[in-house]
């Protein structure tokens, strides 16, 4: 998919992957008139972390990521706002893709998104203790109203019989279920959205083209791209440039010198998978389910035995394990990514990383020389009866953390999905992982909201807007706005195939 850039355009996207689409569908539907150009470094679209093998595939909703939420305080109970906010911003992504069914923009929901129910299991008296109480938190909630609790390991098992299956019956065991979770294949929505804009009029969609300048020019931006292809390269005048360009993010903002910027480091971690595609094996598994991370590991590993769609194919996914990388995006980066990131500006930034995240650092080193039994050991904590030859690795993408200075503070890690944006509002760039893809529209409204705020002024843009995603500008946390939030996501789900 491609279409020649012109000379000038309102908007330069950099990166393919479901933020940029997402963010340059939702400009074009807003304002018909804007000129759109996306650029993509490698030969094909979305396949860095949008692509289906790159990631968990979770539609994050809070339901079964303990990650959102913490530890029991001092009186027993279990924080679940995290999940609760989780929840509302998730669905606005699914009303979105309602809406481009409804209206045309793209067909085939079946094809990127799949009913699957989503779990937490824990084991060991003080997590059943801990799982206990964060369904009490949950089901409070309108939101999670129909979430379920078990200890019986029966129950259990008539879910998801793999976690029970040679397991020690005296270990006390728990978990929780709900139905309305899903699986999503971001990198197909992503080519779906724009394949939408690339024929739209003014805008244009272009693979294979590296950004590699970004120069600030009067009230817009310089932006040199290169085709890989031939080595030709041009430029384009853009009145706002949007980086979503994953790990070649923090490249870019060096190169426009961007002030917001300064000090700010990246660390990329890989990722691989066990795969199992046994028909049989996968036949008893249909969930999502997540457990408790290892006290080391980076919220992005916290480990999951997924159902997944791939391919038009059903899977079953383990992981994700991390490996120690120093490349920053999983098809065209390169070994000196991690050295070549390093300033003057920074590189107190990255020194204290290792300073203030030993248990970080020693995981990482331990995962990078781990054996394949070492891996089935961790698999066996979901599914004790496990055997080797039934799994296979394979790599997945790279997730570049963000690093940056706060409060004074070097060294901090930031394991959130935030957008960092120019004082004149001309430039945004996304850094930073989960719930990232799952929670797209919400972040690409903000950076909406910050340097396009006409589209949404006043009530003619809330009533455009919430054409476009119905729960937008209403906080349908509150309880009594629970009978109005049900309505609209039934009607989500039921276009999307998923009720």
């Amino acid at each position: 998919m491609s279409s020649a850039p012109t000379a000038t355009t309102d908007a330069v996207l950099i990166g393919s992957g479901i933020m940029s689409a997402s963010l340059g569908a939702l400009l074009k539907r807003l304002d018909p008139g804007l000129s759109i150009q996306v650029f993509e470094a490698a030969d094909e679209l979305a396949y860095e972390a949008s692509n289906g093998w790159n990631n968990a595939g979770t539609g994050h909703a809070g339901i079964c990521e303990l990650s959102y939420t913490p530890a029991r305080a001092v009186d027993g109970t279990v924080d679940v706002s995290k999940a609760v906010d989780i929840f509302q911003e998730f669905e606005q992504s699914l009303q979105f893709w309602a809406h481009a069914v409804e209206s045309g923009m793209i067909t085939g929901p079946g094809e990127f998104i799949h009913s699957v129910q989503h779990i937490s299991f824990v084991h060991g008296a003080e997590q059943v203790d801990y799982l206990r109480a964060r369904h009490a938190g949950m089901v409070a909630h309108p939101f999670f109203r129909s979430l379920e609790f078990t200890t019986d390991p029966a129950r259990i098992a008539a879910w998801a019989p793999l976690l029970i299956e040679g397991r020690d019956p005296a270990v006390p065991v728990a978990a929780t279920k709900m139905d309305g979770g899903t699986d999503v294949n971001f990198g197909v929505i992503a080519r779906k959205l724009l394949a939408w804009l690339a024929a739209q009029p003014g805008c244009a969609v272009a693979a294979g083209h590296k950004v590699v300048g970004l120069a600030k020019a009067g009230t817009g931006w310089d932006v040199t791209m290169r085709a890989r292809a031939t080595g030709a390269e041009r430029t384009v005048r853009a009145k706002f440039v949007f980086v979503g360009a994953g790990g070649g993010t923090l490249p870019l903002l060096q190169q426009a010198d961007l002030p917001e910027a300064r000090g700010l480091g990246c660390f990329p971690i890989g990722g691989q998978w066990l795969v199992c595609d046994d028909p049989a094996i996968v036949a008893r598994h249909a969930a999502k389910v997540y457990g408790q991370n290892l006290p080391e590991a980076p919220t992005m590993a916290m480990p999951h035995l997924d159902t997944r769609i791939l391919d038009g194919k059903k899977t079953l996914l383990f992981g994700p394990y991390a490996k120690w990388t120093t490349r920053f995006l999983h098809r065209t980066g390169s070994w000196t990514d991690l050295p070549g990131s390093v300033r003057p500006h920074n590189l107190m930034t990255l020194l204290n990383i290792g300073a203030t995240n030993l248990p970080l650092v020693r995981y990482l080193v331990r995962q990078g020389v781990q054996s394949m039994e070492d891996r089935l050991r961790v698999l066996r904590i979901f599914w004790p009866a496990a055997r080797a030859e039934d799994w296979r690795l394979v790599d997945a993408g790279i997730r570049v953390q963000a690093i940056k200075r706060t409060d004074g503070e070097a060294g901090i890690v930031h394991y959130g999905t935030e957008v960092l944006t120019s004082a004149d509002r001309t430039l945004s760039a996304l850094l930073g992982a989960s719930p990232g893809a799952s929670t797209c529209v919400h972040i690409v409204t903000e950076v909406v909201a910050r340097c396009f705020p006409h589209l949404l002024a006043g009530e003619q843009g809330r009533q455009r807007m919430q054409a476009l995603v119905p729960t937008h500008g209403v906080d349908y946390r509150p309880p009594e706005n629970a009978v109005r939030f049900n309505a609209l996501a039934t009607a989500a789900r039921r276009t999307l195939g998923l009720a």
